[in-house]
């Protein structure tokens, strides 16, 4: 299980430093988990216990909110100035990507695949 935890760790540290090194337009965690999914697919045997240890850290998602939730309290003052345009902003960015994602899946949901085309013809 440590060994595991590791792994998630070096592969976020690894995207950290490739970031910064390099300047690319990506987040670090995001390089992370593209270099753990190479990591995955070329030691395939790790699978096994990464699943478990991620099972457990899903499970205990919520003890790792607690930090953001303490940060967001002490800025009090930003949000009692700011507080009614980020809540606007926040809805209107929530709503806008709901109605993208629904138009995309509709305009998605109506194709059928040729290779099926093909095999009913």
């Amino acid at each position: 299980m440590i060994g595991a935890i590791a792994l998630l760790l070096v592969c976020q540290l690894a995207g950290e430093v490739i970031h910064r090194l390099t300047g690319l337009p990506l987040p670090g965690s995001v390089i992370g988990m593209v270099l753990l999914l190479a990591w995955l697919a070329l030691v395939p045997r790790e699978r096994l216990t990464l699943t478990q240890v991620t099972g457990w850290l899903t499970a205990h998602l919520s003890i790792m909110f607690v930090p953001a939730a303490v940060g967001v309290m002490e800025e009090g003052a930003i949000l009692s100035r700011h507080g009614l345009g980020i809540i606007v902003a926040v809805a209107v960015s929530t709503l806008l990507t709901l109605a993208m994602t629904a138009l995309v899946f509709r305009a998605v949901a109506g194709r059928e695949p040729e290779a099926d085309s093909e095999e009913a013809s």
